[in-house]
């Protein structure tokens, strides 16, 4: 697994030194340390979303370019496998992803550099209690861990890498459309005392008529995430996503946060948004198709403007290490939804099996008294 994880960029305090971080609830820096704030050089909340790029002829310049390139730095950690880049004043630092301390190592990978970012809109409290919530519906949860949740360290603001991409679509299919229609037929069935007779039933068949015709798709900003140091089951659960919220990439955004550098190549991140393509023009062509059941025999496709942008999005992370098991959480930045590893207490579960065995014993034995006295019957 390769996941380079950046360090946060740095902005002093023009009071007194310390770093700024970018606040979501504010929409600005500011200075933890002293208070000051400081917008970001005017720029509005809303302006011209990030630029498409051609995917062929983008996927070579990008990574000559030295504008839309960067060269990272980074060490594997020892228990998950993520590849974890440090500042270079920086020799050891948690994974934000299982809370295991890395030690700086060398190597070097050159990236393409983010077009695109939706900045963090929930602040840190909002979301360490939306995850301490969620822990506390789950009734088997160690208690221990939901107070750790809670009063444990902060959570991690960490943007995620993901590839967005365009496609206009054009399929030309030949299949076969499905009639269910019902006929009577008479059957010989047993009667239960060893012999057989006959009855009437309704049984359905199928009338098959070939079929051919075509559908049209555009596909615009087919989500496909480009890192490889959380479960797919994780980032998943946590969308969907408001990119109509995108930013043109800034590095104000990340004071205060970390960018995760992605691990899943253009081309492969690609190849899993044309999976996903062909699943939603399988779905076109059955409704094409119509009918009560749908064979399809061939597809032909047509794509073209295929286009893409690495844009981040954002997600705060916990990683808890409870009585010697690491538990990781991530909450959607934007949102507010969470999903994570499931804890399951040992005591609360062999509690509820006590429990429940207790009420089956105190019914049979509320049965046999009834019995017993002759308020039911035997």
């Amino acid at each position: 697994m390769q996941v380079a994880v950046e360090e946060s960029h740095h902005f002093p305090c023009r009071q007194c030194g310390a770093d700024l971080r970018f606040a979501p609830e504010q929409g600005r820096l500011v200075c933890d340390h002293c208070g000051f704030g400081e917008d970001v050089n005017g720029t509005p909340r809303k302006i011209a979303p990030p630029s498409e790029n051609p995917f062929r002829p983008g996927l070579d310049a990008a990574l000559s370019d030295e504008a839309e390139a960067e060269d990272l730095r980074f060490s594997k950690c020892p228990n998950c496998g993520a590849e974890v880049t440090l500042d270079a004043a920086v020799h050891a630092a948690d994974c934000p992803f299982c809370a295991t301390p890395v030690v700086a190592d060398t190597g070097a990978r050159r990236q393409i550099k983010p077009g695109g970012i939706v900045p963090f809109l929930l602040p840190e409290h909002e979301a360490r209690k939306a995850m301490a919530d969620w822990l506390g519906r789950l009734w088997f949860a160690p208690g221990g861990l939901v107070d750790y949740a809670r009063k444990g360290r902060m959570l991690q603001g960490i943007y995620m890498p993901y590839w967005t991409f365009d496609a206009d679509t054009r399929s030309s299919y030949e299949g076969r459309r499905g009639t269910v229609y019902y006929e009577t037929e008479r059957v010989h069935v047993q009667d239960g005392r060893g012999g057989r007779r006959s009855e009437t039933r309704r049984v359905a068949k199928v009338r098959w008529t070939p079929v051919a015709g075509r559908v049209a798709r555009f596909f615009d900003d087919v989500l496909i995430l480009a890192s490889e140091a959380l479960p797919e089951s994780h980032t998943t659960a946590l969308m969907p996503w408001d990119l109509s919220q995108l930013q043109p990439y800034a590095p104000h955004y990340l004071a205060g946060f970390r960018a995760n550098g992605y691990s899943v190549p253009l081309d492969t991140g690609y190849g899993r948004a044309r999976a996903w393509m062909d699943r939603m023009i399988e779905r076109d062509i059955r409704f094409d198709i119509g009918g009560d059941r749908q064979v399809i025999n061939h597809v032909n496709t047509d794509v073209s403007g295929v286009t893409f942008k690495h844009v981040l999005l954002p997600v705060w992370t916990a990683a808890y290490r409870y009585r010697g098991k690491s538990y990781r959480f991530v909450v959607n930045g934007q949102t507010g939804r969470v999903q994570g590893e499931r804890p399951w207490s040992v005591v609360k579960i062999a509690f509820a099996v006590l429990a429940g065995a207790a009420l089956v014993v105190a019914a049979a034995a509320a049965l046999q008294y009834a019995r017993q006295q002759g308020l039911i019957g035997q």
